[in-house]
């Protein structure tokens, strides 16, 4: 089964990333890019192998989740979050709607 990308960048990166893998629903797992961490940004990878339950809740915690760190939760921020799913679809969650996440997770 092909996994589904989430590109993390910022200083909240791991912190976030931590997070986003304990939202039910998600099984997966993360590494830290470091070829990215030594330009001065810290960056993951997160590889989701598993959504168990509704994609519309996953999506709905994912950009609650995103809002949450984008606005620096805990002190932590995070610049950007990429998403590539199955398919290779990509979402930028920027401005993305729970139903643009949907999509790419069910891609």
């Amino acid at each position: 089964m092909s996994e589904i990308k989430f590109a993390i960048e910022g200083e909240g990166a791991i912190e976030a990333t931590e997070e986003l893998l304990t939202l039910e629903g998600i099984e997966g797992s993360f590494t830290v890019d470091e070829e990215v961490q030594r330009e001065g940004v810290i960056a993951t990878i997160a590889s989701i192998v598993g959504i168990v339950s509704g994609t519309l809740a996953v999506a709905e915690q994912i950009r609650k989740w995103y809002q949450a760190y984008k606005d620096g939760k805990s002190g932590k921020k995070i610049a950007k979050v990429l998403i590539v799913g199955r398919n290779g679809d990509r979402l930028l969650l920027e401005n993305a709607t729970i139903e643009q996440i949907r999509k790419v997770l069910e891609s």
